[in-house]
């Protein structure tokens, strides 16, 4: 087991490596981040400090390690565990491990394992709002009207089908996180999206209200030059 006073004696070395490691990962909202053989913590505070939004947590094998990083008070969830049996949530979205797999034996198994368990890549939002549109297509040089609609359709909710959000979703953003799923995998994950669905959208009378947003631009060009006119001698 590694002594965390010890460990500490050289942080700016130990850190040097994670921190070049981490410049490197283009992640800007993750929902989840997990360090992988934390240590004392010092160094997995920096990731919540990097993505304040996400719930970040760091698992190592030494009581002694997260005994020190639980004292930092940082908002980190700490755990010992062994990373041999960690598998990731739906919502982990980065994966950091520092200095750690050297010492695990068949971590190429592991990494293999941890690969095929993850959520895809799916898109961070792609949708700009009303007021971005009109923006981007007054500035090449149209007439804009935009605006923004929710439609709440009542979706029917029958007692042996499954949950309507859970239904309309398969159709169109679940379709790449299926084709990246065995079959195993995708039913697991497809019953934990339906009880949240089912929470989040309750069903009331045989129905579930969906709010659906829409954006709306009507964009005319010529509507002005894109320069304004020379002034005649």
């Amino acid at each position: 087991m590694w002594d965390p006073a010890t460990y500490l004696r050289y942080r700016d070395e130990r850190g040097r490596p994670f921190h070049d490691l981490l410049a490197r990962v283009p992640a800007e909202r993750p929902r989840a981040v997990v360090d992988l053989g934390c240590g004392p913590g010092t160094l997995t505070a920096s990731l919540a400090a990097r993505w304040p939004h996400a719930r970040v947590a760091g698992l190592d094998a030494s009581a002694e390690m997260i005994d020190r990083a639980v004292a930092l008070d940082a908002p980190v969830d700490f755990a010992v565990g062994d990373v041999r049996d960690w598998r990731p949530a739906p919502d982990v979205d980065v994966v950091v491990s520092n200095a750690l797999l050297q010492w695990v034996p068949g971590h190429r198994e592991l990494l293999t394992r941890w690969a095929a368990a993850l959520a895809p890549a799916l898109r961070e939002d792609p949708v700009d709002d009303a007021v971005g549109y009109a923006t981007l297509l007054t500035r090449a040089g149209c007439a804009v009207d935009a605006w923004e609609s929710t439609y709440v359709h009542l979706l029917p909710a029958p007692a042996d089908a499954d949950h309507p959000v859970l239904t309309w979703m398969e159709g169109t953003a679940l379709r790449p996180v299926r084709a990246a799923l065995d079959d195993a995998r995708w039913a697991d994950f497809r019953a934990q999206l339906a009880a949240r669905l089912a929470a989040a959208y309750p069903v009331r009378q045989g129905r579930v209200c969906f709010p659906f947003r829409r954006v709306f631009v009507v964009a005319r060009t010529g509507a002005r030059p894109p320069h304004p006119p020379e002034e005649s001698p």
